[in-house]
This record gives C-alpha cells, sequence and structure tokens, in this order.
C-alpha cells in the first residue's frame, strides 16, 4: 500500500505547486504552479492541471482530464480567478472544468463527493453543491447552479445563469434553458418539468409523506387558472409549515425575472405515475 507521495518521473510538477500526503501523480501529468491537491488524491495518467486551482482529498482523475483552464469568456482579462473542487470526486476521462471570469464571479466552485463522467463540462463561475452526478457528455454553460443531489444525464447541456434545484434530474439529451424547481424532474429540447424526481428522491431515503406535500405544492405552484403570482401567495400559505415544500416554493418565488422550467400546455400537472412503485 502506497504510503507517501508518489510523482511518477514523466510527470510534470511545477515549482509551487502543493500536494498533500499519499498523493499519487501518474505518466504524463502536468501540474502547474498555482496548484494544490489534497491528500490522498490520484491523478491516474495525462492529467493537466492549471491556474489557480485547488483539489481537495480523496479524488480520483483519470486521462485527459483538464481542469482549471481560462475561462472561455472573451470578457476575461487574465486576472487571477480560481477553480475549486472538494473532496472524494471522480472526475473520469475527458472532463474539462474552468476557473471563473475577473469580471464576474471569479470562481468556479464544485463540492464534495460528485462525479463527473467521460468528457462532461462545468464552465466558469459555476457554483455546484455536494453529490452531484453528470453523465457522459452532460455540459454546463457559465455561472450555472446546480444544488445537492442534482443529476444530469448524458449530452444534455445546461444555459448559462440556469439554477437548478437541490434534488432535481436533468434527463439524458435535454436542453435546459430556466431555472429547473428543486425536487423535479425535466426533460427534453427545451426542457419541460414532468413532475417529481421520484427515483432520485426515494433513493435519497425520503418519505412518502414528504413526496405527497411536494406533489401538492407542484400542483399549486402550476395551476394554469391562476397567475403564477396568486399560485406562489397560495402556496406559501398553504405549506407554510412543511420547510420541504417551502423550498420549492421560495426557489421558484425567488427567480426574480429569470426564465424558469414549466411543465407542458398538455398534462401541466404531472400524470400521477410518481406515486407508483
Amino acid at each position: 500500500m502506497q504510503t507517501e507521495t508518489f510523482i511518477h518521473p514523466s510527470a510534470v510538477v511545477e515549482d509551487g505547486a502543493q500536494l498533500g500526503a499519499n498523493v499519487h501523480v501518474g505518466p504524463f501529468c502536468h501540474v502547474g504552479p498555482e496548484v494544490s491537491i489534497g491528500d490522498g488524491t490520484r491523478l491516474v495518467s495525462h492529467v493537466a492541471i492549471s491556474g489557480a486551482t485547488t483539489i481537495g482529498s480523496g479524488c480520483s482523475i483519470h486521462p485527459q482530464a483538464a481542469l482549471g483552464g481560462p475561462p472561455q469568456n472573451n470578457a476575461h482579462k487574465g486576472g487571477r480567478t480560481t477553480l475549486t473542487i472538494g473532496d472524494n470526486c471522480t472526475i473520469r476521462e475527458y472532463v474539462t472544468m474552468h476557473v471563473g471570469t475577473d469580471n464576474a464571479r471569479g470562481a468556479t466552485t464544485i463540492g464534495s463527493n460528485c462525479t463527473f463522467l467521460t468528457y462532461t463540462h462545468v464552465g466558469h463561475d459555476c457554483v455546484l453543491g455536494n453529490n452531484i452526478t453528470m453523465a457522459a457528455g452532460a455540459m454546463l454553460a457559465g455561472h450555472v447552479e446546480l444544488g445537492d443531489n442534482v443529476g444530469i444525464g448524458g449530452l444534455t447541456g445546461v444555459h448559462q445563469f440556469v439554477r437548478v434545484g437541490r434534488g432535481a434530474f436533468l434527463a439524458g439529451g435535454s436542453m435546459v434553458i430556466g431555472d429547473v424547481l428543486p425536487f423535479t424532474l425535466a426533460m427534453g429540447n427545451r426542457a419541460k418539468l414532468r413532475g417529481l424526481n421520484v427515483v432520485g428522491l426515494r433513493r435519497s431515503g425520503m418519505t412518502r409523506s414528504d413526496m405527497l406535500i411536494l406533489r401538492r405544492a407542484y400542483k399549486t405552484l402550476f395551476d394554469r387558472s391562476r397567475p403564477v403570482s396568486e399560485n406562489i401567495e397560495i402556496a406559501q400559505s398553504e405549506f407554510a409549515g412543511s420547510p420541504i415544500a417551502m423550498e420549492m416554493v421560495d426557489f421558484i418565488r425567488d427567480r426574480g425575472k429569470r426564465l424558469y422550467t414549466v411543465p407542458p400546455l398538455k398534462g401541466a400537472v404531472d400524470d400521477d405515475a410518481d406515486d407508483q412503485g
């Protein structure tokens, strides 16, 4: 068992880089001078980490991943910005993650226990929570915000500045251009809501009673017989005693002038499949 930091002879670790205990830097990796890597993180091979990038402990980073590159944003003037990745993240082949822009947030931040499969991309100034999974080919434009426990299917694209609430799921092959409420399922081009993310909620251990409350809140918020503003007021009153429902209500209430993802015109409320085994 490896008990100390290992750097393969073909790897380049520039002066100034900080490596924790038991870090493994495999063949043909490049680690830049402003990079910090936490204890036990493993760079398998051919990994490029540049910029002011901080990676937590226990991460696994696979060949051809490129982390900490400059933002793909012409407004960036070259100032020092950062990328921070939490602990125990798995970053598979050809994943790209960029630092922030110097005229905006200036930082890209990723939580812990996240999984990024092949060819996924996290753009500049994104903020990602914990326990996020992005399947192969999923891509986030700049300034996207993902809450904890969000799942994104393969080949899904998320438009810049979109927020995705905690526990939501974006189905594979979707194009998401508006905010997605917590605990919901969105799919399609352009994506529409298809009810609750029942599978994800069950896996997270949410009780059936809380799921039924969320279903009621969802139906109230998207009742097309009334204006959205009225639906929000009704939901605020009806679900004031339920923190889980209020998380959904507050998310849409705080949208400002942002676009948000809605159910389709037909079947505006989900089709009751959510309650089935």
